[in-house]
């Protein structure tokens, strides 16, 4: 037991908080920022934005008067592919002409979506995008500068949700809020260090040459898509001036399903591309061994933590506090869910626990071949 402790509080202490330490200091001696600049006038690579939507068409208008408001100063075409649509999204595009195009697909999946809409595009740089995120000012324009460095095979912007500037009211709200300005924080210094481990699905950018065709059943479009860009040699960077702006998951049930999802599709990643397991293919190893995998393996360092301190609590004031420490986080966690107190702690311990269970749910769903990705 005294191994499996040490082990386990090793696990969890280098994840949330080794790893940043040790990519910080990397970040700033690597500093591998790319060389971003404006294009000369008429030089601009020609950009195809690639929605993939199902049942989105109260907001397609509005999303898509948002992209043509960026005014981007080179050739751009606008492809909407409805995955199996029933709301007319044809209705919605109609007041556009010939600004947006769109393709109807049967209900397949976003994945399959994604692909028709890049088979169908004919420029150099593919921007994927949402229906319901809004992209700040000249966010297109930040993103495809990056692609001025030649090293560059993609490029994602920064997602602000609504939770990090001000008090939602919901149960998960100022948790995701924190845990998500931790998690950029990690994206901005593993792109100094060489490249992102993903992107953001609602606001990313590929080199159109870069692209190849995503399988199916696959979960998260968003990571497969620039970690097959970083396998084949290119780097994916992080540009917090490219922003886009969405609203984060209304109730912790949503949240739940939503990280379930994300969860499920890192397991899968590793089916899909065993080549990120390789050091000597993967450029970045250790950031996706200590970031990705080790989101998947702490769930499973915590149950064994808990079960070894339980055992030696007896044994040292250590151990003893360990065990404290830990049932406070889940008395929190639990106060948190049965009575909603929405307190600052009770918010965070609550979103830290809700967030690891959904590792573990989100290997079972996988493991039964749920269809977690509707």
């Amino acid at each position: 037991m005294l191994v499996l402790f040490w082990i386990s509080a090793a696990i969890v202490a280098y994840v949330y908080a080794g790893y940043p330490a040790l990519v910080a200091v990397w970040a700033r001696l690597a500093d591998r920022r790319p060389r971003r600049a404006p294009f000369a006038p008429g030089a601009w690579p020609s950009i195809s934005i690639v929605i993939a939507a199902r049942n989105e068409a109260p907001r397609l208008a509005g999303r898509i008067q948002n992209l043509i408001d960026q005014q981007y100063p080179g050739a751009v075409e606008i492809i909407v592919v409805s995955d199996g649509s029933a709301d007319d999204p044809a209705a919605s595009l109609d007041r556009f002409g010939g600004a947006a195009r769109l393709i109807e697909l049967p209900p397949g999946g976003k994945p399959l979506a994604l692909n028709a809409g890049v088979d169908a595009a004919h420029g150099e740089i593919l921007i994927f995008a949402d229906a319901r995120q809004r992209f700040a000012g000249a966010a297109i324009a930040s993103l495809v500068e990056n692609f001025a460095d030649p090293s560059v095979g993609g490029a994602t912007g920064e997602l602000v949700l609504d939770c990090e500037e001000r008090d939602t009211g919901t149960d998960v709200g100022e948790g995701i809020g924190v845990y998500w300005k931790y998690e950029k924080w990690l994206r901005r210094h593993e792109s100094r260090v060489w490249s992102t481990l993903g992107a953001s699905g609602a606001i990313y950018a590929l080199r159109r040459i870069c692209w190849r065709p995503l399988p199916a059943a696959a979960l998260l479009d968003d990571v497969l898509a620039p970690m097959r860009v970083v396998l084949d040699g290119w780097r994916v960077v992080y540009d917090e001036r490219a922003i886009a702006r969405d609203r984060a998951s209304g109730d912790a049930a949503s949240e739940s399903r939503r990280k379930t999802r994300t969860l499920a599709g890192n397991y899968q990643i590793l089916s899909q591309e065993p080549r990120l397991l390789l050091p000597i293919v993967n450029p970045v190893w250790l950031q996706y061994l200590s970031h990705k995998i080790g989101r998947l393996v702490v769930p499973w360092a915590m149950l064994a933590l808990l079960v070894s301190s339980l055992a030696l609590a007896a044994s040292g004031l250590l151990y003893t506090a360990a065990l404290g420490a830990q049932l406070i986080l889940y008395g929190l966690a639990a106060v948190e869910a049965l009575f909603h107190a929405r307190e600052r702690f009770t918010r965070l311990a609550f979103t830290f626990v809700m967030m690891n269970v959904a590792a573990i749910a989100g290997l079972a769903a996988l493991r039964r071949g749920r269809e977690v990705w509707r």
